[in-house]
């Protein structure tokens, strides 16, 4: 099965990722080794590499992977980085973002998540992966600052994320558009006070959950 699942990821790679315009190398490279089989749940292991979010329990779902891809490329992540990872989920964005040399901080809100995540990592030797369960909108302060953010959740941007990234650094998050819609966004912070801000189109992301966190 596992020579199977790694055709399934290549091909992945080369459909869903190169095809749509992904070209950060170590992002490419990052998803063509990490085993996202083992983050999926028992039950959803067939579709691993299906070109859509998968139920991960508690009412939360595991991204696609080329909004997985997309939002580590727009981070810009460089080995060494500290990356804040807001709605650890499954642990497979967290696993990416660790293949990439980051050094990952991860939040999740629900606790049998974190737990789950942080077994699987841990058997998959992400070691340099460090998970909790708490609030993401107020992000992990003793850690920062962070060289980047990653959001998996829809919402307004909270502040004290935008105080814990470093100058020069990336947020990416899904904010709400107009009606229904969500823009996913990435900012970058020029200076103390000054931000400059890409949209990359229409994405679907669960809520941002205040007081508990976000998952994804």
């Amino acid at each position: 099965m596992s020579r199977e699942f790694e055709s399934l990821r290549q091909r992945m790679v080369e459909d869903q990722l190169k095809a749509r315009g992904i070209t950060d190398m170590r992002v490419l490279e990052a998803m063509s080794k990490v085993a996202r089989e083992a983050f999926v749940p028992e039950g959803h292991r067939d579709n691993a590499y299906a070109d859509g979010p998968l139920p991960i329990g508690e009412g939360q779902t595991m991204s696609q992977p080329y909004i997985v891809a997309l939002m580590a490329e727009l981070a810009g992540i460089d080995p060494g980085d500290r990356v804040l990872d807001v709605g650890l989920g499954s642990g497979y964005s967290a696993a990416i973002l660790a293949e990439m040399g980051a050094r990952v901080f991860a939040i999740e809100r629900h606790d049998i998540l974190a737990r789950r995540a942080e077994a699987v990592l841990e058997a998959q030797g992400y070691e340099q992966v460090a998970c909790r369960t708490g609030d993401g909108t107020l992000g992990w302060p003793e850690a920062a600052p962070f060289d980047a953010i990653i959001v998996a959740a829809a919402g307004p941007v909270p502040e004290p994320l935008c105080d814990q990234l470093s100058i020069g650094g990336r947020l990416v998050i899904p904010v709400p558009g107009q009606g229904n819609r969500q823009e996913l966004k990435c900012l970058t912070r020029i200076a103390e006070t000054r931000w400059e801000t890409q949209s990359k189109g229409g994405v679907a992301f669960v809520p941002l959950v205040r007081g508990t966190g976000a998952s994804g």
